[in-house]
């Protein structure tokens, strides 16, 4: 099995890198032969601006440009996607969200045109999000925060394209907290990533604080 792990941070010393690398060294922890591949995006220059480019790919008039067409072959070499990024506002930081608004577009991730049936392509796409985040629990609860992400990120990008979030976790309190409980939850993560391909497509995604 081959995860690809995208990690959006600009700080190679983050807690968030740090946990892409612990979700890694689990995958090889639970059995040496699966492998993984880590798309740092900040340090690979990862252009997010939705182009003209880009728009002629949505209607259809144009190819991909190169660098989405190499982000589409990384997930398509993929058993699972995993996702790995802080909470901005609420949501994944602008550069992740400029990854997935180029990446997966029309024609690749679903195919939508006024004469004909729309269609998801990425039903076979299992995804993991991993969200860091400095708030307590209660405040997403409280506030709503937490559905709301949910709303818009499992199901408003990944639930549209057919693809299914088999995890999907919030580490908070990642300021005050000690930071080795959120990597030894991190490093099970990557332990029991693949196991998970095993499990009933019913079986629903869990929210952890």
């Amino acid at each position: 099995m081959h995860a690809l792990i995208v990690v959006a941070h600009h700080d190679p010393r983050s807690l968030t890198h740090s946990l892409a690398g612990k979700i890694a060294e689990g995958i090889t922890r639970a059995n040496p032969a699966d492998t993984f591949e880590i798309a740092d995006l900040a340090a690979e220059g990862f252009d997010p601006r939705f182009s003209f480019a880009d728009h002629a790919v949505h209607h259809r008039e144009a190819l991909p440009p190169a660098d989405v067409l190499a982000e589409q072959a990384r997930i398509d070499r993929a058993d699972a996607l995993v996702l790995v990024y802080p909470i901005y506002w609420w949501s994944m930081p602008a550069l992740l969200k400029g990854w997935i608004d180029r990446v997966f577009s029309n024609g690749w991730a679903f195919d939508f045109s006024l004469d004909k049936p729309f269609i998801q392509k990425l039903q076979h796409l299992q995804v993991h999000l991993v969200e860091v985040g400095g708030a307590d629990a209660d405040s997403f609860q409280r506030h709503g925060y937490g559905e709301a992400m949910t709303t818009q990120i499992d199901q408003g990008i990944f639930g549209y394209c057919g693809a299914r979030v088999v995890s999907s976790q919030r580490l908070l309190d990642s300021e005050t907290a000690d930071p080795q409980q959120h990597l030894q939850a991190a490093g099970v993560i990557g332990q029991r990533l693949f196991a998970t391909l095993d499990e009933t497509t019913q079986a629903p995604a869990t929210a952890c604080a």
